[in-house]
């Protein structure tokens, strides 16, 4: 079945063993790691790490170490890319241009939020080879919420399936978007350009939950500036088998391995990412 997975030629693919045997080990990581420590963190279990924004706690750490031995162990050969792993050792990134199969992890994505006490944080997992994204698992444990992706077969949240359909016409495009204070001068005028008329701009939160909204057609787009596989990849899987589609800077899809112009844009349909590339693309002139 692994190889199936691989191959992409699953014949049932919403009741295939691996996808079934990975859902249930994040939600297990969640359950034993993170939701323990979910409004009970202590003030030595929070480190920042590159800054005040920028945080990881203990519950990261322990649930990326719990998901990194369950997955490669559901898929011999198999490594991970993960946040803090990636954090503590950059070259462990290069695994995703190699041949192996790679875990992409984000233990908790929206630690500030988790920190705070806020709901709105997920675990993300995705499967992928040689660049290409096979499969993702995005679980929003406080919300008890688990959204699939597999590629060619469809998106699905607590088994239903979802897409994300096109905005009413003329109607104003809700999108989440890097905050420009944490971006370059170049990308802050990028991003500044989607405050004009039709477009209503915020702040994003958890990166994987503002894809999850793209997905169901709660949320217009999203343009984000920084390209972190980790908090990328499940999340677009999961738009593109929803409906909806991606755009770089330069017009090019946007590749896990890096090297993306950015900001790039992802969007619940063709005629929404375009027009929010557009803008990001006047702006960086």
């Amino acid at each position: 079945m692994t190889e199936e997975l691989l191959s992409g030629t699953t014949g049932n693919p919403w009741e295939s063993r691996i996808l079934a045997l990975v859902e249930e080990a994040v939600r297990k990581a969640a359950a034993s790691e993170i939701m323990p420590r979910f409004r009970r963190l202590a003030a030595h279990e929070i480190v920042e790490k590159s800054g005040p924004y920028d945080l990881v706690t203990v519950a990261d750490r322990n649930a990326e170490e719990h998901l990194t031995a369950s997955l490669t162990a559901l898929l011999p050969g198999s490594v991970v890319v993960g946040e803090e792993a990636v954090h503590a050792d950059p070259a462990v990134y290069g695994a995703l241009q190699e041949d192996a199969p790679v875990w992409i992890v984000d233990p908790v994505d929206g630690t500030r939020q988790f920190v705070h006490g806020d709901p709105g944080f997920c675990t993300l997992v995705a499967l992928a080879r040689r660049g290409e994204v096979l499969a993702s698992w995005t679980y929003a444990p406080a919300l008890d919420e688990m959204a699939t992706a597999l590629r060619g077969h469809g998106a699905r949240v607590d088994g239903r399936e979802i897409r994300s359909g096109s905005p009413e016409p003329g109607a104003v495009l809700e999108v989440a978007m890097s905050h420009p204070d944490f971006t370059t001068p170049e990308e802050k005028q990028a991003l500044l350009a989607l405050r004009t008329d039709g477009v209503h701009a915020r702040p994003c939160g958890s990166a994987g939950l503002e894809y999850l909204a793209v997905a169901r057609g709660e949320l217009d787009a999203v343009a984000f500036s920084w390209e972190n596989a980790w908090d990328h990849a499940a999340g677009l899987l999961l738009v593109a088998e929803a409906g909806g589609t991606d755009l770089t800077l330069t017009g090019d899809r946007f590749r896990i391995t890096g090297g993306n112009a950015l900001p790039f844009t992802a969007g619940r349909d063709a005629a929404t990412t375009r027009r929010i590339h557009e803008l990001l693309a006047s702006g960086a002139r």
